[in-house]
């Protein structure tokens, strides 16, 4: 995990890491920060074995991918005390970074970029979901 002064966050985590924090803690959320098709065609996290959610918040906009100029408002009217544990998710672990700063600016103390992120880093053969990732790990995740 790296340090809140270098980063401008809280720090990275593994998706494993963010897992168990999403287990262990109560007040920790999940904010995929991905476009609305990447939801739709890729798939999202599926929290409900802990009982909660994945809550879904574009940081950039599809298609013009134009950052959300609503996205701190909108986090927090999910969560509404700035001290919970908040865990930025994107397709490879970028947008997050940009997302978890900017959480962190607006107020938040613990915001966490999920290394990887859902498809994780491209292979040889420039495909995702095949090296790391949430999906790669064996994490809980679904389709619509």
């Amino acid at each position: 995990m790296t340090n809140q002064k270098a980063t401008g966050y809280a720090g990275d985590i593994t998706p494993i890491e963010a897992w168990e924090i999403l287990k262990s803690h109560h007040n920790s959320f999940l904010i995929d920060v991905r476009t609305t098709a990447e939801w739709a065609y890729v798939g999202i996290a599926d929290l409900s074995k802990l009982g909660k959610e994945t809550h879904t918040i574009e940081w950039k906009t599809y298609p013009n991918m134009l950052i959300n100029p609503n996205f701190v408002a909108l986090v927090s009217s999910i969560c509404v005390n700035p001290r919970v544990k908040i865990l930025s998710l994107c397709r490879s672990g970028q947008r997050s970074i940009e997302s978890s700063r900017a959480l962190t600016d607006g107020g938040f103390k613990e915001c966490y970029n999920i290394l990887e992120g859902f498809e994780g880093d491209k292979d040889n053969n420039e495909h995702r979901g095949q090296r790391n990732g949430w999906k790669f790990s064996g994490l809980p995740w679904k389709q619509s």
